[in-house]
Order: C-alpha cells, then sequence, then structure tokens
C-alpha cells in the first residue's frame, strides 16, 4: 500500500521550480560567415538553471531532436538575409531536461 502523502509529495515542484517550466525563443542569427543558434533566455527564469551553457546546450539540443537540423539551416542559408534572426519557436523546460512542450517550427520563406 503506498501512501497518498508521500506521492503527493513527489509530484510537488522543488522551491523556486516553475511547475510550468521556463519558455526559451529559439531562433537563427544569419552573419555573413556562419549561422549562429540563439537563444532567448526568460527574465523571470527558474532557479534550478544554474549553469548558463548547459541549459542553452540543452535547449539547442531538444531543438534539433524535433526538427532536421541540416533542412533548416540550408533553408535559412539559402533565404535569410545577413543580419536576421529567424525565429524557429519556443521550447518550454524543466531544470532537469523534461521538456513541457514546443512551438518548434520549419522557416517558411515566400518565394522559397
Amino acid at each position: 500500500m503506498t501512501d497518498s502523502a508521500d506521492s503527493e509529495a513527489e509530484d510537488e515542484p522543488s522551491p523556486g521550480e516553475n511547475p510550468v517550466g521556463d519558455t526559451f525563443g529559439v531562433g537563427i542569427h544569419v552573419t555573413e560567415t556562419e549561422l549562429r543558434f540563439v537563444v532567448n533566455v526568460p527574465s523571470d527564469i527558474d532557479s534550478g538553471w544554474t549553469d548558463p551553457e548547459a541549459f542553452q546546450q540543452l535547449v539547442e539540443r531538444v531543438t534539433w531532436d524535433q526538427l532536421d537540423q541540416e533542412q533548416v539551416l540550408r533553408s535559412i542559408a539559402t533565404n535569410a538575409p545577413t543580419g536576421e534572426t529567424v525565429f524557429l519557436g519556443r521550447v518550454t523546460l524543466h531544470p532537469d531536461g523534461t521538456v513541457v512542450d514546443h512551438t518548434l517550427r520549419v522557416p517558411a520563406f515566400d518565394d522559397a
């Protein structure tokens, strides 16, 4: 028999953890020489995100798990002007790496 108080406690977020998750905007910035993966970080980010490089790498991994990296980058390189940042969508995550939701999509270009 399971104690219901124990199972409820397991479902509760840790102190400072946003139960909904944190939403990061994702894009590709086009320069003359490269395409840069960019992550827009919310100003009220959960305190569980302690290493900015680690969560940015996690957001990038989740993005390419959802989208075909080669197809997306080729499309952007071919169609987006230098200086533009092409928005790919948003990823909502918990600090433990759990993906809550995403709105990632392959960018569409007129006349592409």
